[in-house]
């Protein structure tokens, strides 16, 4: 069992690398906005708010069917809403701007995002069953080949792009993320009876191998409701978004930032490599250390990054700034991370696709909140990058005092 858990695992990350294209919007934006002048860019930006949104939506229904329909079931739905998209996608006209950009709505943003969400859930949910010993560990593999599917794959779809333009790519894509999830889908099996005892032996050693009767009450395993019902729940997510909002008060803008401070525009891209190393980072301190501890370092790796973009900003020093940049890549790549690891843990493995899909909604506040005080702010101040470094410190003591109030709710350290 310990060999195939382990190629799943493999498989799992290399499909959410690929599903993780969906966040690269940015990369097709702007070839698109070339064939089509007349959109706006918050038009064109519109496109991914919307897959974001169906990315959420996917993943609860995702999280729904997986009550009713097998891990196999759930990934060919994804290929073939996954192939749908893409490739209609690539039959836009550039004749027809109104209806083309209705048909990116919807084919992109709803048939994209969805059939990502559906996919994403049905990877997670998954092979976080086959790790009851090293669920942070796991989350945090495949949440970095999610993370790191626009940075990995980019440099390769750009080249496309500019060989035979953006519109056969995506044709292009559509197959090849088709063919990833079918394989998904024929390779990735859930636990069966009989690896019951193996995985009940796993858990077991986990908790420092003591036996069943010693180990402490058996985990709860909450409802979708009851979960909701929770304050630990609400303290968590109110965290969350605090901090994946202050991430991205300057993510979207890391390579002006770098410029703009005397680097160079591809350093921008460090916030890419860390946001993958912190998702492994985040996913070793849940195992080893547990909630507290792993909340408690990812919290003050992003105050420790609005302080040191904050000395750049003061000082103009480029160090100050890269080093900032470093740390926002941690604490932003840990929070999914976190989230997949701790609603498992709180809430139980049982409901745990629903309950993560949830969870992940927190996305949507995060994303809109980010962005839009990070363009508020940079217009008050002239493009002045050092009232968005301040604002990071703001948020970064808002979520402390939920990271607070979320220990005096669970009521231990754990």
């Amino acid at each position: 069992m310990s060999n195939k858990r382990w190629i799943y695992l493999g498989m799992g990350t290399l499909t959410l690398l690929f599903l993780g294209l969906i966040y690269a919007w940015s990369i097709f934006r702007t070839p698109i906005g070339e064939l089509f002048p007349d959109w706006s860019i918050s038009q064109l930006s519109l496109t991914f708010t919307i897959s974001m949104i169906f990315f959420c939506l996917g993943g609860f229904v995702g999280g729904v069917l997986s009550k009713r329909m097998s891990i196999k079931a759930r990934m060919l739905i994804s290929a073939v809403m996954l192939l749908i998209g893409f490739f209609t996608v690539s039959t836009i006209k550039t004749d027809s701007p109104g209806a083309s950009l209705t048909m990116l709505y919807i084919f992109y943003g709803v048939f994209g995002g969805g059939g990502v969400g559906v996919a994403y859930n049905g990877v997670i949910g998954t092979l976080n069953k086959w790790f009851p010993d090293k669920v942070g560990l796991a989350s945090g593999i495949m949440l970095m080949g999610f993370g790191l599917g626009g940075l990995v794959l980019g440099s390769v779809v750009n080249s496309m792009i500019g060989s035979m333009g953006i519109l056969p790519v995506f044709r292009i894509l559509g197959i090849v993320i088709c063919i990833i999830c079918v394989l998904a889908a024929f390779i990735i099996k859930a636990p069966g009876a009989e690896d019951s005892d193996a995985l009940a032996a796993l858990a077991a050693s986990a908790s420092g191998g003591k036996a069943k009767a010693d180990a402490g009450p058996e985990v709860r395993n909450y409802t979708a409701g009851e979960m909701l019902k929770t304050p630990q729940f609400w303290f968590f997510t109110i965290w969350a978004i605090l901090l994946n909002s202050a991430g991205l008060l300057v993510i979207n803008s890391a390579a002006n930032i770098s410029v703009a401070f005397g680097g160079a525009a591809i350093l921008g891209m460090i916030v890419s490599l860390f946001n993958g190393a912190g998702r492994i980072v985040a996913g070793n301190n849940f195992d080893r250390f547990g909630r507290f501890t792993s909340t408690l370092v990812n919290n003050a790796f992003m105050l420790a990054a609005g302080i040191l973009l904050t000395l750049g900003g003061m000082t103009g020093a480029y160090i100050f700034i890269l080093c900032g940049l470093v740390f926002v890549g941690l604490a932003y790549g840990g929070c999914p991370t976190i989230t997949s690891a701790y609603i498992n843990k709180a809430f139980g493995p049982a409901n745990f696709p629903t309950n993560f899909s949830i969870a992940n909604f927190s996305l949507i506040p995060a994303a809109t909140i980010g962005p839009m005080i990070s363009s508020a702010l940079l217009e008050s101040a002239g493009g002045s990058y050092n009232t968005n470094f301040y604002a990071i410190i703001g948020f970064s003591a808002a979520a402390a005092v939920f990271w607070m109030l979320l220990n005096r709710a669970s009521g231990d350290r754990k």
